[in-house]
């Protein structure tokens, strides 16, 4: 199995705009940090978790032309603002159309069904997104392409987020807090991707400490921390700061996974 950070940004994405910090003005790529996104590949599918607003410049920089499915983790526009681009994927083979499955928990379905109404109507036109949607338990397993997929569920801030486990991969962002249970269910993972928006403290998101103590309690493989603000600090100077087998993902890096 093959992980691609897709993006590794906060909701403002790094550069945040109009900021002149140190981060934000460097020339190293590795400080450029679209949208948090990711791509999962197996021999038999190919999946992507989350679809923000930087879906589309994702997909062009990795060449995809097909995918599987999207996960989504929760509703916010920097995880699902993307999803009107699936209509390039829908014509590809036109006048093949390929609907894209979208898996997500029921509120966040009725939130991209109200944000996307036009996709779902029922006279619709011409060109809009083909799109099967499909609400999970996440209390139960699911398979997408003949993969298990695990929901993990946790807090972001007042609102509930989602988090995946396929085979040896464990991917949560946007977490502020999540049950004994839940860790349960990654526990031992090979690798664990967990969202560490800054060193300081913060209400709604992990903090770099709280995702370290994470990784800790799951102890897996090796670990990467996503979902990164310009406050984190420059990705050259901050990757000693973090104990053996962790270090801070950044765009486009890919990831060999045992499953």
């Amino acid at each position: 199995m093959k992980l691609t950070f897709f993006g590794t940004g906060t909701s403002q994405g790094v550069p945040v705009i109009g900021c002149r910090c140190k981060v934000c003005s460097s020339s190293d790529e590795r400080d450029k940090r679209l949208r948090t996104s990711a791509m999962v590949e197996t021999g038999n599918a190919r999946l992507i978790i989350d679809a923000g607003p930087d879906f589309r410049q994702q997909m062009l920089r990795e060449g995809v032309s097909h995918i599987d499915a999207i996960l989504l983790t929760h509703e916010h526009t920097d995880h699902i603002a993307g999803l009107d681009d699936v209509r390039a994927l829908n014509f590809v083979d036109y006048p093949v159309i390929h609907r894209v499955n979208i898996y997500a928990t029921p509120h966040t379905a009725d939130v991209v069904r109200k944000n996307f109404d036009y996709a779902f109507a029922t006279d619709k036109y011409r060109g809009v997104p083909e799109i099967e949607l499909h609400e999970i338990d996440v209390t139960r397993p699911f398979e997408v392409a003949g993969l298990q997929i695990v929901p993990v569920s946790g807090r972001h801030s007042r609102f509930d987020v989602t988090g995946y486990r396929i085979g040896g991969l464990a991917y949560l962002t946007d977490f502020k807090h999540i049950e004994p249970g839940q860790i349960d269910k990654i526990r031992g993972v090979d690798v664990l991707v967990v969202n560490a928006l800054r060193f300081a403290p913060h209400d709604s998101h992990f903090n770099v400490a709280e995702a370290l103590e994470l990784v800790r309690e799951v102890a897996p493989r090796e670990a990467y921390l996503t979902h990164m603000s310009h406050e984190v600090g420059l990705h050259a100077e901050i990757g000693a700061l973090l104990p053996e087998g962790v270090k801070f993902a950044y765009d486009g890096l890919k990831v060999t996974i045992k499953d």
